[in-house]
């Protein structure tokens, strides 16, 4: 079988990923297994360190998570219900007809949609449900602090995004989906953070790396020194938000491709 190149974005900050990257709300996990008709088996699919399996085991028997990245696999917790693999989505260790529900949080992007959509059908039992979820950029409640990040994602560092992340900006509104669709509200996505845990997620995104290798210091920096003054207690929380987009869909394997 010809084996995909994996484009690794993140495992040299696989450890911040694990400690700075929002967690998904528990409602979107509720959510989807309500949508499922059975909840045996789940399998979330570019898994990273486990942020959305942990939700997805609050409501499902078994989680089996997958990430491409041994690293990112590395940094995730161990947990009874969920069995954690390094495997590319191209490449799924599992059974024909075996799983309730795929979930793709933040990662559907960086796939072969075609090759992995195989898969899907694959593994998927009847009616089984798939979930491509992404999170757009955060928000403030203060809009002389959104200022300063919006500068920062939308000029300082915008030349240094792979070109997939223009997908992540659309809500994955425009990614091939075929598969008979579920229109859903999504949850928001919202944690209460400080100045340090706010750079911290930044830190986490792969343009910053990318940025910083090619300009050989670290933007994020320039940003913290400014923003500060601006925040003023770096202990005291502030509500951060994300828009929540899902590309929701029901997969019947025996009738092939979905409409």
């Amino acid at each position: 079988m010809e084996r995909r190149e994996f484009k690794d974005h993140f495992s040299q900050q696989s450890q911040d990923y694990a400690l700075f990257r929002p967690h998904y709300p528990d409602t979107l996990g509720k959510m989807l297994a309500e949508l499922s008709t059975s909840t045996k088996l789940a399998l979330d699919v570019g898994c990273g360190s486990g942020q959305f399996s942990e939700v997805l085991a609050h409501y499902f028997d078994q989680i089996i998570a997958i990430d491409a990245s041994s690293e990112q696999i590395a940094q995730a917790k161990p947990h009874p219900k969920i069995q954690y693999h390094q495997a590319l989505a191209e490449e799924i260790p599992c059974v024909d007809q075996s799983v309730d529900l795929i979930s793709v949080a933040q990662a559907a992007h960086w796939l072969d949609l075609d090759k992995f959509y195989a898969e899907v059908r694959r593994i998927a039992k009847s009616n089984a449900i798939l979930a491509l979820i992404s999170y757009g950029v955060f928000s403030i409640d203060e809009e002389h602090l959104n200022h300063y990040f919006r500068h920062f994602y939308e000029v300082t560092i915008a030349p240094y995004w792979a070109p997939e992340r223009r997908h992540v900006d659309e809500g994955y509104k425009n990614l091939p989906f075929p598969f008979q669709e579920i229109s859903v509200q999504p949850p928001v996505l919202q944690v209460e953070w400080n100045f340090y845990q706010l750079i911290g997620y930044m830190s986490t995104w792969s343009a910053v790396k990318a940025a910083t290798q090619a300009l050989g210091h670290n933007p994020l920096n320039v940003l913290a020194d400014a923003l500060l003054p601006e925040w003023e207690d770096p202990e005291l929380p502030r509500v951060v938000s994300w828009p929540l987009s899902l590309r929701v869909g029901r997969i019947n394997p025996d009738k092939g491709m979905d409409n």
